[in-house]
C-alpha cells in the first residue's frame, strides 16, 4: 500500500462550509484547546466537526425513511390483513389483534424494556436514537393514513415483509433499532452460550406458536413467511446480519486509530506488523503496521465514522464472522 499525503487529514468541505466551522471553532475552542488553537489543531477539529455533522445527517435520514417504511409495510400490508411478524414488532401486532388495543401504544410499551437494556448494553447514544425511532414509528402508525395495497395473503406476507425489514435495516444502518429484539439477544449472548442467531430464532419459535393457537395454523405459517421476508430484507439492506465483523485498518496514524477503538468503542484492537506491496522490489516496501480490530454489527457504522474522523484516506477492510467467542468483545458493554 502506497500512500502519498502531504496533509495527515485532509479537508473535503467546502470552503464555505469549512471557513464556517473554523471561525465558529476560533470564537468557541473546545476546552481541552483553553490556552489557544494551533492552525493544525483546527483543522483537525473541523474535520471531526464536519464527519460529525454530516454523519448525524445521514443516520436521522436513514432512520427517517426506516420510519416511513416501516409504517407503510404494517399499515399497507400487515393490520388490514391480521398478520404479524417476529420480534417485539410481532408481539405488539399480535397483542393488539386478540386484545384490540392500540398498535401505536403497544409498539412503545413493549419495546420500552428492551431499550432501557439497550442502555447498559449498547450505550446512551444508541438507546436515545432507538427512543426517537421506535417514537416516530408509533407516530406513524398512528397519524400517516396509508393505502392499503392488497389482500391477497402471499403478497401481503413477501412485502409486507419486505419493507417492514427495509425500515428495520435503514434504522440499524443509521445507528437504532425499530424493534427491541436484537437487544435481548445480545444480552443473553453474553450470558450463555446460545449465538444471536439462535436466541432470535428461539424467540420468533415461542411468538408463531403462541399466533397458531390463539390466531390460527394459516395465519402463523404466513407470518413466519412475512418474518422470513423481513429478516432477508434486513440482510441486504445492512450488507449482511451477521454477528460480528473483523475490521483491517491500514493507515499511517494507526496509533491514534488504535486508541480510539480501545477507549471509544471499548474494544480490543491487535496492531501487526506488514509491508506495502507497491514497488518493484522488496527493498522498496515500506514498512506499515496494521490495525485489526472485531466489533458488532451495531458498532460498525460509529466506528467508520470515528476512522474516518482521524484518517479520511484510512484503507479499511471488513469481513463478517460467524461467531466469536472469549476476548473483549463480550467483557464490555457495547456502546454506539
Amino acid at each position: 500500500m502506497k500512500y502519498k499525503r502531504t496533509n495527515p487529514i485532509p479537508s473535503r468541505m467546502s470552503p464555505f462550509f469549512q471557513q464556517i466551522i473554523i471561525d465558529h471553532l476560533r470564537k468557541h475552542p473546545p476546552p481541552k484547546y483553553k490556552g489557544g488553537m494551533s492552525e493544525k489543531a483546527l483543522k483537525k477539529e473541523a474535520q471531526m466537526v464536519r464527519v460529525s455533522l454530516f454523519h448525524w445527517v445521514k443516520d436521522a435520514l436513514l432512520i427517517g425513511v426506516g420510519i416511513l417504511s416501516a409504517g407503510f409495510g404494517l399499515k399497507g400490508f400487515l393490520l388490514p390483513n391480521d398478520f404479524i411478524d417476529g420480534g417485539v414488532t410481532g408481539i405488539s401486532l399480535l397483542v393488539a389483534n386478540v386484545s384490540g388495543w392500540p398498535l401505536p401504544v403497544l409498539l412503545v410499551v413493549i419495546n420500552a424494556p428492551f431499550i432501557l437494556l439497550g442502555l447498559t448494553q449498547l450505550g446512551r447514544r444508541f438507546a436515545l436514537k432507538s427512543i426517537f425511532a421506535i417514537a416516530g414509528l408509533s407516530m406513524a402508525v398512528a397519524f400517516i393514513t396509508y393505502p392499503v395495497i392488497t389482500s391477497d395473503k402471499l403478497l401481503v406476507a413477501v412485502f409486507g415483509g419486505f419493507f417492514l425489514g427495509a425500515g428495520i435495516g435503514l434504522a440499524v444502518r443509521g445507528g437504532a433499532v425499530l424493534d427491541g429484539t436484537e437487544v435481548l439477544a445480545i444480552y443473553i449472548n453474553r450470558r450463555t452460550p446460545l449465538t444471536i442467531g439462535d436466541i432470535i430464532l428461539l424467540f420468533n419459535i415461542i411468538i408463531f406458536s403462541i399466533a397458531a393457537w390463539l390466531l390460527s395454523l394459516e395465519v402463523a405459517l404466513y407470518s413466519i413467511l412475512t418474518y422470513l421476508s423481513a429478516s432477508k430484507t434486513v440482510d441486504f439492506i445492512i450488507e449482511g446480519l451477521d454477528e460480528y465483523m473483523g475490521v483491517t485498518i491500514i493507515s499511517p496514524l494507526h496509533e491514534e486509530i488504535r486508541q480510539m477503538i480501545v477507549e471509544k468503542l471499548g474494544r480490543g484492537a491487535t496492531l501487526y506488523a506488514g509491508k506495502g506491496g507497491y514497488g518493484q522490489e522488496s527493498k522498496d516496501l515500506k514498512s506499515i503496521e496494521i490495525v485489526f480490530s472485531v466489533v458488532t454489527r451495531l458498532e460498525l457504522a460509529r466506528l467508520k465514522k470515528e476512522v474516518e474522523k482521524i484518517d479520511p484516506s484510512a484503507f479499511i477492510i471488513m469481513n463478517a464472522i460467524r461467531d466469536i467467542k472469549g476476548g473483549v468483545i463480550k467483557r464490555k458493554p457495547l456502546q454506539h
